[in-house]
């Protein structure tokens, strides 16, 4: 089946408390703060709904009943939105095991409700087709390495595969992931993704490409400020 024609399915991790972000997220989900005149999430969505993901996922848990009040079933967007509840919240990995059942099994795009870019997500729909095919089960977008993480996170080496040694880019929390990967986790621990990217990484099963375009990651109010300034 052609990618043209494929059903894409689509996730939003949306769970986190924000403590960064105190005291704007002691009453507002971080999801739910206001960036060039929307919610953080809501340019997540319509990114996702234009690249053609009209399945989006999300897993709340701080706040979570006023994210599924202000985003609804999606039909605003034209798209249908599923929430995966955590209480408490489960971390990255647990978060997408726990959304498991709401995931059709393969491929699918996990973005973060708390950063904005202008990558254009289409660009993603071939690799989400070859993946289904293909040994490699992760694909992570990655972008120069931002002042507060100047180490970076992966190298990318010329077969386009992440790997430890190198100069290091920072993964933008952009990625595809086969649900495979997450089949095992318990959906009810909390667990971080990190120890599981170097597991796959050492394992030769994680691609990359990078990504130089407008990226922010919206951490504390002075990154929200800044956004703001950009989009005016």
């Amino acid at each position: 089946m052609g990618f043209r024609k494929m059903k894409a399915r689509a996730m939003i991790l949306a769970a986190g408390r924000g403590e960064r972000m105190r005291p704007l997220s002691d009453h507002t989900p971080k999801p739910l703060l206001i960036a060039g005149g929307k919610p953080l999430i809501v340019w997540q969505i319509e990114a996702l709904a234009r690249a053609g993901f009209h399945e989006i996922v999300i897993n709340v848990a701080w706040k979570s009943e006023q994210i599924e009040a202000a985003l609804g079933d999606g039909a605003a967007w034209h798209v249908r939105l599923l929430y995966s509840r955590e209480h408490p919240a489960l971390e990255t990995a647990g978060g997408i095991a726990r959304a498991l059942p709401l995931l059709e099994p393969g491929p699918v795009l996990v973005v973060s409700a708390d950063v904005w870019s202008a990558y254009d997500h289409r660009t993603l729909l071939p690799r989400i087709a070859a993946m289904r095919e293909h040994t490699t089960q992760a694909h992570l977008v990655m972008v120069p390495n931002p002042p507060y993480h100047p180490e970076g996170d992966f190298a990318l080496d010329e077969h386009g595969l992440l790997r430890m040694d190198g100069e290091r880019l920072t993964f933008g929390n952009i990625g595809i992931y086969h649900t495979r990967l997450f089949a095992e986790m318990d959906p009810d621990v909390p667990q971080k993704l990190t120890p599981y990217y170097r597991q796959w990484v050492a394992q030769g099963i994680v691609s990359g490409e990078r990504y130089d375009g407008a990226w922010f990651n919206i951490g504390a109010p002075e990154d929200l400020a800044a956004l703001e300034t950009v989009l005016g």
